[in-house]
């Protein structure tokens, strides 16, 4: 495991150097889900709720929070995104919503942190437009499933 690079060498806190990193095709895929009531996934799927498609607006969320990124998260650097991918899929059998997010950029630095931020945004977005009819949802299993560019190449989870 290499060294913690968000501190100097006083350990105090800096945002990260990346001037002379070279500009990569970066990549990074993260997932999670929202687990709920079987009725509120059934109000989900028949666009029954008075806030509107819940599904849509979540995975615009999502996108808009991949690209605040850096104004959410204090030491991460500004990106320019290429590409900001919000899958959801519903999952009948286990009453949950599966969120699986892809963000894509050409640069010095990688995009795990918005595709983290992006899925947990879109699961808050489920839970905001969902709550008045159930308030015990949960969000689980929020994790980086692959990266790839970069220096440190490509990492996947096993």
């Amino acid at each position: 495991m290499s060294e913690l690079t968000h501190f100097n060498d006083q350990g105090q806190a800096h945002m990260v150097d990346v001037g002379e990193k070279q500009a990569t095709h970066r990549i990074a895929i993260a997932e999670g889900r929202i687990d709920m009531q079987p009725t509120t996934l059934k109000k989900i799927l028949q666009g029954d709720n008075k806030k509107g498609d819940v599904l849509g607006i979540a995975r615009i969320a999502g996108i808009m929070a991949a690209k605040k990124t850096a104004d959410l998260i204090p030491l991460c650097h500004p990106l320019a995104l290429t590409r900001v991918d919000v899958e959801l899929t519903p999952q009948p059998a286990t009453a949950s919503v599966y969120c699986r997010v892809t963000v894509e950029t050409r640069g010095q630095t990688g995009v795990e942190m918005e595709a983290l931020t992006a899925v947990q945004i879109t699961l808050l977005t489920i839970y905001d437009m969902c709550k008045a009819v159930d308030k015990g949802m949960t969000m689980e299993s929020i994790r980086l499933l692959q990266k790839s560019g970069g220096k440190s190449g490509q990492w996947q989870r096993a």
